[in-house]
């Protein structure tokens, strides 16, 4: 029997298979580690949970989340965003936005060349003008559109001369995309953003994925304003967002 127990430990030892996230992160989605060059970017583990009215969004990376930020330009078009992201099953309409809007997806992400929370003053300088450096929470709106690129989402575009439903901290850019101040929390490998709902229960329904990327602000502002050109890695491997709220 020792000599047995012995072989299958080698086995498991010397096997090819992928290597999963630790055992320590539960539930949610577990992620190959390696998928992505950047360790800081190289999802491990996602999960969403709640606690009473508050919907807790993790994530989990190969490195230290949060060391890498985009080098700045010194100019708003052609700039880059850095973005940990939680696509999801929720209607935009319970953010705030127009019914079936997108993709709804709460982002963390940092972009040193411009600021787009304006009701915030995350570096404390009292200024709210110059800190998109920091770290920070969006809700956004995604699509595919091809002027971003082949397969390419976007966060959806305000056409001109309308009026679409937005959020009350909407921060005035011609996008779906809300800035609702809840601070994001680094701890080593992990990212949280607790995010508060009048009704959990829109939570408690939804599925999820777990994506890093890279986004750029185009020359113009409806061309659309704000693509993703960089996922750098997807938790699910295919964006089907299998994850399941609590489990």
């Amino acid at each position: 029997m020792f000599r047995f127990l012995t072989f299958i430990l080698l086995l498991i030892a010397n096997s090819s298979w992928p290597v999963y996230a630790h055992s320590g992160h539960t539930g949610g989605i577990q992620a190959s580690k390696g998928n992505a060059r950047i360790a800081p970017f190289d999802i491990i583990h996602t999960k969403i949970t709640t606690d009473g009215n508050v919907a807790v969004f993790h994530m989990s990376v190969s490195g230290k989340a949060g060391e890498s930020k985009p080098t700045p330009t010194g100019k708003l078009a052609g700039s880059q965003v850095f973005s940990y992201v939680w696509p999801t099953s929720i209607d935009s309409y319970e953010v705030g936005f127009e019914r079936k809007a997108g993709i709804l997806a709460l982002a963390v992400t940092s972009h040193p060349d411009f600021d787009d929370t304006p009701l915030y003053d995350e570096n404390g300088d009292g200024s709210t003008q110059n800190d998109g450096d920091v770290w920070h929470s969006h809700w956004v709106v995604l699509k595919p559109d091809e002027r971003c690129g082949k397969g390419a989402l976007g966060v959806v575009d305000i056409p001109k001369n309308t009026k679409p439903r937005l959020p009350k901290t909407w921060p005035g850019l011609p996008i779906l995309l809300d800035s609702p101040g809840w601070d994001p929390t680094f701890n080593s490998e992990t990212v949280e953003v607790r995010v508060p709902f009048d009704d959990i229960g829109v939570v408690t329904k939804t599925t999820f994925d777990g994506v890093t990327a890279g986004l750029r602000v185009n020359q113009s502002v409806h061309a659309p304003l704000l693509c993703v050109v960089n996922v750098i890695d997807v938790a699910s491997g295919d964006l089907s967002l299998p994850g399941k709220v609590n489990q």
